[in-house]
C-alpha cells in the first residue's frame, strides 16, 4: 500500500454546531496522553496575552486563539473537511470517486502540531497551532512527538512506499527509519523557465495537491520509488534521485 503524508493547513473550516471531539474514537489512541498534554497547554497559553507572540499571529486571528481554549467542546468536523487552502483545494477530497475516497481515508495522513497524525475521517475541531511553534513547558512541537510518533507511524507505514507532500516544519516531527527510509520519497516541486530551476512554494502546494489525487486515481499502489517515479511521469516530467538512504521526487514545472 502506499502512505501519502500531508501537512495541515493554516486555513481551517470550523462549525457553529456539532458534537465535540471524543479522543477515543480518533485514529491512533495511544497518541491521545499527548494530544491532550499539548492541548490543554495550548487552552491555558491562548488564554493569555502571550498567546499571539508565542504562537505568531496577530490579534486579528484572536477569534481563532480563543477558540483554543475551547477545544473539549467546539464542534468536530471531519479531516477530510476541516483543512482548507492550496493543497486541499487541489487534492479535492469532496469531488473524488467513491473508490478514490476509500482509498483517501486509508492511506492519507495528516501530520498535525495538536493531534499528532489524523485520517481522513477523525473528527476533530478547528484549532490554531503550527509544528514550529515552541510550548511553555513543552518546548518545540516537532521534538515533542518525535518520539511518540516514531513508533505510531512506523507501524502504519509497514513496508509501504511513503509518499512526503509535507514541509520541512512538519518533516521534523517523523522521518522514518532503517528500511523504512529505502522507500520514503519527498516530493519536491521546481519551475523552470530558460534552463534555470527555482523552487515556488505556492505552486508547489497546489502540485503537491494534484500529486496525491493523482496516485489515489489511479487506482494503484507502487511497490517502489522507481514504480511510483514511472506513475507520476505518466502526467509530469519527473526526476527521482537518491538523497541519503531515502529518494528525493522532484516535478519540473516548465512555464
Amino acid at each position: 500500500m502506499t502512505l501519502i503524508l500531508l501537512p495541515p493547513s493554516e486555513g481551517k473550516t470550523g462549525r457553529a454546531r456539532g458534537k465535540a471531539v471524543h479522543l477515543p474514537a480518533l485514529s491512533f489512541p495511544e497518541l491521545n496522553a499527548v494530544r491532550e498534554s499539548i492541548l490543554e497547554t495550548l487552552a491555558k497559553l491562548s488564554a493569555t496575552d502571550d498567546a499571539y507572540g508565542v504562537l505568531g499571529v496577530g490579534a486579528s486571528l484572536k477569534p481563532e486563539v480563543d477558540r483554543n481554549t475551547r477545544w473539549r467542546e467546539e464542534p468536530s468536523v471531519p479531516v477530510s473537511e476541516l483543512y482548507s487552502g492550496v493543497l486541499y483545494d487541489a487534492l479535492g477530497y469532496s469531488t473524488l470517486s467513491a473508490g478514490s475516497k476509500r482509498r483517501a481515508n486509508s492511506r492519507l495522513l495528516v501530520m498535525s502540531a495538536a493531534w499528532g497524525a489524523l485520517r481522513m475521517a477523525d473528527r476533530v475541531p478547528a484549532y490554531r497551532l503550527s509544528m514550529g511553534t515552541t510550548l511553555p513547558g513543552l518546548g518545540p512541537l516537532a521534538s515533542v512527538w518525535r518520539d511518540p510518533l516514531a513508533a505510531t507511524l512506523a507501524e502504519a507505514a509497514g513496508k509501504s512506499v511513503i509518499v512526503d507532500c509535507r514541509s520541512s516544519t512538519y518533516a521534523a516531527a517523523w522521518r522514518p527509519a532503517g528500511e523504512q527510509a529505502a522507500k520514503w520519497v519527498a516530493v519536491s516541486v521546481v519551475r523552470e523557465r530558460g534552463g534555470v530551476r527555482s523552487v515556488v512554494s505556492h505552486n508547489a502546494k497546489h502540485t503537491r495537491g494534484l500529486v496525491a489525487r493523482h496516485l489515489l486515481e489511479s487506482g494503484k499502489d507502487p511497490g517502489t520509488p522507481k514504480a511510483l517515479h514511472k506513475l507520476i511521469s505518466e502526467r509530469w516530467n519527473a526526476e527521482l534521485e537518491p538523497t541519503g538512504a531515502a529518494w528525493t521526487l522532484t516535478v519540473v514545472e516548465h512555464d
